[in-house]
């Protein structure tokens, strides 16, 4: 129970609202606060039918003793007006004349206990969970987080308890405040691509790191949601020939007290503290309300150029950290109700490496998340979503529960089972790591794919067989209860790691500048530097890295499943070796444009045009059913074939033994499925050579039922790809494949 004089404190602001100047409050005439309504969560401005206009407030906190609304004028004065109804936990208040543009915020009173996670502070201004929009953001742009922000006493001399005295000073200068926003978008002139997801091309990219640096974008647009919508970087992704774009986290984030304090920030944005709120600082119109149109136009100019729009959303866990971490939202609000605690209720229980996780069980964070991702689908427009850590999302009490109540809601929720749904199939967590074990409806990161193609290209990989499975869709992870091979999202490289150009690069990272004596970034990174340490003048070395940078992206797009690029990667953008860039926000991270201009680098970019395009026209590269591998007519002739460089058929020996040299020979011929009309679907039939060696190998080419003759379609060793047909060999005859190169080859008899 709260003591005698903190309930004396809360029924005296029950009893007037308060205006506070500079930290200074005094009892005024405050809004009226009418009864208003439990639902929706959040601040909705109406028009109520007695022609009244207002805002309607509602926040869920559970175990609070009370709430109290705080409005905010443009010189930052704040007025308190306490909302008196509850319904059900959730507190509620219509307060008439908040119009649009209000900038508002919550302090929770409670218990101050956290050694049963009790950590309610009213001292502390809260961002509502729901806000649309979040205006102030730019209030972490200073050396250090305050000791204002942080709910205990930060600086207490006995460190080891510092988390359980609490801090009395006000934090309402120094955190963002929600915006109310109005906005009645219904859509009517959208038009959604709804690629199918076998037709998928996803282009993982970083709204200002896109942006910054294009020369065709106006100064001002450079960084934000409408310098991804100007026709210039529209008509990169267009000319690419991508069907979705992947956008690293833009719900509101906050940046990290150490990052500050050495003059960075939180670039990547795996820090949300804003679950409905476009971040702010990508906003080129404004930050009360205005972001949210911008927003929307830039899914409306996407669409309009047949690209879908993915977000990558951090429901995992939130930018307050451990106990040691700022209170900026939930952990005022209910810290025992948001977040998973430890047995002793002061600890959080961390499966994502960041400092707490949701609570995602409770059903008041289950709605808020699922609240969430309907809002963004049905109100800004958005395809879907890659989850971030979504093994920690899957947790049921501790353990990963593949019918956990996430994937169950998620399973029947009308809106959300018709959009794209990617995850992340792990978390730092004991049994984390679920490849392959996410159910249908879900595809998945399949970093195995990566890992596989990586060491293949490095010559690396112990034996073949992992090489095959991950080539022909994953099988061996998704062909059960009912998955099909676009189930494993195909990538090479991630925002996570090395880009493709450093992954030719460099064998180790490279992470000085992050201000962590290089300890952070991963250490396996499965890189081959083809000779040399980072730059060098060595044109043998650089030629054959241009060759391995061709090689990967070819082989990432001849293979089944969906693939996946990294921004620059067509364009051979580098980090200078930096595997983990998460927070430079500079040069480093930032597209460099003039690539491009450069001819080796811009024969790189026509080739993943051109190898996108290829996989568009052809059925067989983008199979909806796993390969059967059986004859299905009298010639012999299968679906998939794998053979050796003598031309015979890969016998099971083959498979368990390390090899250079790979052929796939995939058949149109044997296409599962039908067409929109119901009719047949048939295509040509391939033959890839991949070979991993450093020096030339002789291939023969398998003679029939495979083929007579053969077509070269794409030929890596070459450093200029031609538009005019290849040159075409007999079937039977063995053609020299140079060191470390790919041919695809069609068959033309």
């Amino acid at each position: 129970m709260s003591s005698a004089a903190e309930q004396e404190t809360v029924a005296a602001k029950r009893a007037a609202p308060d205006t506070v100047v500079n930290g200074a409050s005094r009892k005024v005439p405050g809004p009226p606060v009418w009864p208003g309504a439990p639902t929706p969560l959040g601040a909705r401005f109406r028009v109520g039918p007695d022609g009244v206009a207002g805002t309607n407030f509602a926040l869920w906190a559970g175990g609070a003793e009370a709430v109290e609304l705080c409005l905010f004028d443009e010189t930052g004065r704040e007025t308190r007006a306490p909302l008196t109804e509850l319904t059900h936990e959730i507190w509620h208040g219509f307060v008439p004349g908040v119009m649009p543009g209000q900038r508002y915020g919550y302090r929770v009173h409670g218990r101050w206990d956290p050694w049963t996670g009790a950590r309610w502070n009213p001292a502390k201004l809260l961002l509502d969970p729901y806000a649309r929009a979040v205006d102030g953001a730019k209030g972490n742009d200073y050396s250090r987080l305050p000791p204002e922000v942080y709910g205990h006493v930060r600086d207490w001399p006995q460190q080891q308890v510092a988390d359980t005295v609490r801090d009395e000073r006000d934090s309402a200068p120094h955190v963002p405040k929600g915006v109310v926003v109005h906005d009645d978008d219904d859509w009517a002139d959208d038009r959604r691509p709804k690629t199918p997801w076998a037709d998928s091309v996803i282009y993982e990219l970083h709204v200002r790191g896109f942006t910054r640096r294009h020369p065709g974008i106006p100064d001002q647009l450079r960084g934000t949601y409408a310098g991804l919508a100007h026709p210039a970087a529209v008509d990169h992704l267009v000319r690419l020939g991508v069907t979705a774009v992947e956008l690293l986290p833009v719900h509101q984030f906050a940046h990290e007290d150490h990052l500050l304090r050495r003059g960075m920030k939180n670039y990547w944005g795996y820090n949300s503290i804003g679950y409905f709120a476009p971040h702010a600082a990508y906003s080129a119109a404004g930050t009360t309300g205005q972001q949210v149109g911008e927003f929307k136009r830039m899914v409306r100019a996407l669409h309009a150029a047949g690209i879908e729009v993915i977000l990558d959303v951090v429901y995992n866990h939130t930018a307050e950290a451990g106990e040691l971490g700022p209170t900026l939202s939930l952990k005022g609000i209910d810290n025992r109700g948001y977040y998973r605690l430890q047995s002793d209720a002061r600890r959080y229980a961390d499966y994502t490496g960041c400092g707490n996780t949701l609570h995602v069980v409770q059903p008041h964070v289950l709605r808020l998340i699922t609240d969430s991702l309907r809002y963004w689908v049905t109100e800004m427009g958005v395809d879907g979503f890659r989850f971030d850590l979504a093994a920690a999302l899957a947790r049921s009490m501790h353990d990963v529960d593949m019918l956990s109540p996430f994937l169950a809601v998620i399973a029947q929720d009308p809106v959300l089972r018709r959009v794209k749904l990617i995850a992340e199939p792990w978390d730092v967590g004991s049994g984390g790591y679920q490849v392959g074990a996410f159910p249908p409806l879900w595809t998945e990161w399949n970093d195995r794919y990566r890992d596989a193609v990586r060491d293949f290209w490095r010559h690396a990989l112990p034996d073949v067989r992992e090489m095959g499975y991950r080539l022909s869709g994953s099988s061996d992870l998704y062909a059960w209860g009912g998955r099909r091979p676009y189930a494993s999202v195909n990538f090479v490289t991630a925002h996570d790691g090395f880009t493709l150009r450093d992954l030719v690069s460099y064998e180790r990272k490279h992470n000085e500048a992050n201000g962590e004596g290089n300890r952070d970034g991963t250490n396996d990174n499965r890189s081959f530097n083809c000779g040399a340490e980072g730059d060098t003048t060595d044109e043998r070395i650089l030629a054959l890295r241009r060759r391995q940078l061709r090689n990967l992206l070819t082989t990432l797009l001849l293979s089944t499943g969906v693939p996946m690029l990294v921004a620059g990667d067509e364009l051979g953008r580098t980090q200078q070796g930096n595997n983990n860039a998460y927070c430079q926000d500079n040069e480093t991270s930032w597209l460099d444009w003039g690539l491009l201009e450069e001819p080796g680098w811009r024969a790189l970019f026509d080739l993943t045009s051109r190898l996108i395009a290829l996989r568009h026209r052809h059925p067989v590269l983008r199979r909806r059913a796993f390969f059967s591998g059986r004859a299905h007519s009298a010639d012999g002739l299968r679906d998939l074939a794998w053979f050796t460089e003598r031309g015979t058929e890969m016998t099971e020996g083959d498979w368990y033994a390390p090899a250079a040299t790979l052929g796939m020979y995939l058949s149109g011929r044997d296409i599962p499925g039908r067409d929109e009309q119901g009719a047949p679907i048939t295509d040509d039939s391939f033959l890839a050579v991949l070979h991993a060696g450093d020096g030339p190998v002789d291939f023969v080419l398998p003679g029939p039922p495979w083929a007579e003759r053969y077509e070269v379609v794409v030929d890596t060793s070459s450093e200029e790809q031609g538009e005019a047909p290849g040159v075409t060999h007999p079937a039977g005859v063995a053609v020299t494949v140079p060191g470390r190169a790919v041919l695809l080859l069609r068959v033309v008899g």
